[in-house]
């Protein structure tokens, strides 16, 4: 019986299209899964007549691997995953790889990985984006672990994952131990920004100027093909041309306006907040759906707050141009934000981790997928050290040109009272990024007047305190 390359534990929607992917690229699967029927189904659907056997215990699979063997565990985040490993360990053998594609938390992977390594067994958290489709057709892969576990993985990872416009594969090595899951993690903290940015520009021109869902499909689909071309935009331009079957009406003005969160984008701010890295983008969108998660207090406070008339009376034109200027400045911004996020935590967690890398492998099969990559990724080649994009010439030159039409675009909104948290938070960072000099200083005094905290001087060297008021 031929041996298979991988075992997939878990023939959940991403696991049995992640086997058949494999397959379909050239590697043998064993498939195992707890749920006999889940098993079956897959087996007799859709790999039926392909290269992926079905085992029914840890040691069957075990028997039919290559060694070193490779097994991918496809388990809901949490104690699924250190149920699953309870349940594979006793049959594993020095060398072996585990890998967690799953959306752990890098913690929590940092301690499986010191904990198997002691054991003499490899352990890989990967990061994997596109859902489902791109489980099936080529995702993004960012897995961490043992230098020894990427290289025996290289040609199965580097075979199925998504390939940029230049052919090159979305895979690469990310860092040490909980790095691919740390760097996945960031990637939805963007992923949130980049979505709560979309939603703002909606909101505005919807609320603001009126725009039908048929106009605003225009619009994104016209936006698609510039600057802005994404994954992200071209799918709100299709969400905007869907009908409802039930009412006739655009589908997503029949969606309830409360959006929901798996956790990924609120570890990447509690982490920001830990090893100090200014991420208010994020921030301001894990934010934002928690508040659209208030919506029975939003009902009733908007009965009894008044805010200013929503009415716009300039030029229409000249505002959706404002909106995507600042669209695609507040999205500069929001990456700059969480590439820093990424560099900190590098020097922070001992990954050293190529944030070109990074960028290279987010430009296909992701969901943050998007042209904006590709001058991320020269940006980081012209130079590595970059500590921030906003001080590529570039970039800086792309967020200054389109300055004035941001801040119409927030001026205009908060005239309205419509709430653009993550597009002004976008500009409230470029506006204390590039100033050199903060009211820090207040804060210092407040905190030493209070708690007599000390303080440094502008003048001299040495830190002072002083006794306010005497």
């Amino acid at each position: 019986m031929e041996k298979a390359a991988i075992g997939v534990i878990g023939l959940g929607v991403m696991g049995h299209n992640l086997a058949l992917n494999m397959e379909r690229n050239g590697f043998a699967v064993a498939g195992y899964d707890l749920d006999a029927a889940k098993m079956k189904g897959f087996l007799e659907g859709k790999a039926k007549g392909k290269r992926i056997v079905a085992v029914d215990s840890p040691a069957a699979l075990m028997a039919v691997l290559e060694k070193p063997r490779r097994i991918l565990m496809m388990v809901p985040a949490g104690a699924a995953v250190d149920s699953a490993i309870a349940h594979l360990k006793p049959h594993l053998e020095a060398g072996d790889i585990l890998i967690d594609g799953g959306n752990s938390f890098f913690l929590d992977t940092e301690r499986r990985s010191t904990e198997l390594a002691k054991e003499g067994f490899n352990f890989v958290g990967m990061g994997v984006s596109g859902g489902e489709e791109g489980a099936l057709w080529g995702p993004a892969l960012m897995p961490g672990g043992q230098g020894e576990a990427w290289e025996a993985l290289k040609p199965i990872l580097r075979a199925i994952a998504a390939k940029a416009e230049d052919g090159e594969p979305c895979a690469a090595h990310m860092g040490p131990r909980g790095a691919g899951h740390y760097v996945k993690m960031v990637h939805n903290g963007i992923e949130y920004g980049d979505m709560q940015l979309i939603a703002e520009v909606y909101d505005l021109l919807h609320r603001g100027l009126g725009l039908s869902a048929a106009e605003l499909h225009e619009i994104f689909a016209e936006w698609n093909q510039g600057e802005l071309k994404s994954y992200l935009i071209e799918i709100t331009a299709d969400i905007f041309a869907q009908k409802d079957d039930l009412t006739d009406q655009p589908l997503v003005e029949m969606i309830l306006d409360e959006a929901q969160q798996k956790g990924t984008g609120k570890w990447a701010s509690q982490n920001s907040l830990d090893i100090g890295a200014p991420i208010p983008t994020i921030n301001a969108a894990v934010e934002s759906r928690i508040v659209s998660a208030l919506k029975s207090q939003r009902v009733q406070a908007s009965k009894v707050l008044r805010g200013p008339e929503i009415r716009f009376d300039g030029d229409r034109k000249e505002l959706i141009e404002a909106a995507r200027a600042a669209l695609y400045a507040s999205k500069i911004t929001s990456y700059a934000q969480g590439m820093g996020l990424l560099r900190l935590a590098s020097d922070e967690y001992k990954y050293d981790l190529d944030l070109g890398a990074v960028a290279q492998i987010w430009r296909a099969g992701c969901i943050i997928r998007a042209s904006l990559l590709n001058d991320i990724t020269n940006a980081y080649r012209r130079n590595p050290a970059l500590v921030n994009l906003l001080l590529d010439d570039a970039f800086r030159e792309a967020v200054e040109s389109r300055q004035a039409a941001w801040r119409k675009v927030v001026q205009t909104a908060v005239g309205m009272g419509i709430p653009v948290l993550a597009i002004s938070a976008s500009l409230a960072y470029f506006d204390a990024y590039r100033s050199e000099r903060l009211p820090a200083n207040l804060t210092q005094a407040q905190r030493d007047y209070f708690g007599a905290h000390t303080y440094r001087r502008t003048d001299r060297e040495g830190v002072f305190h002083t006794e306010w008021g005497k």
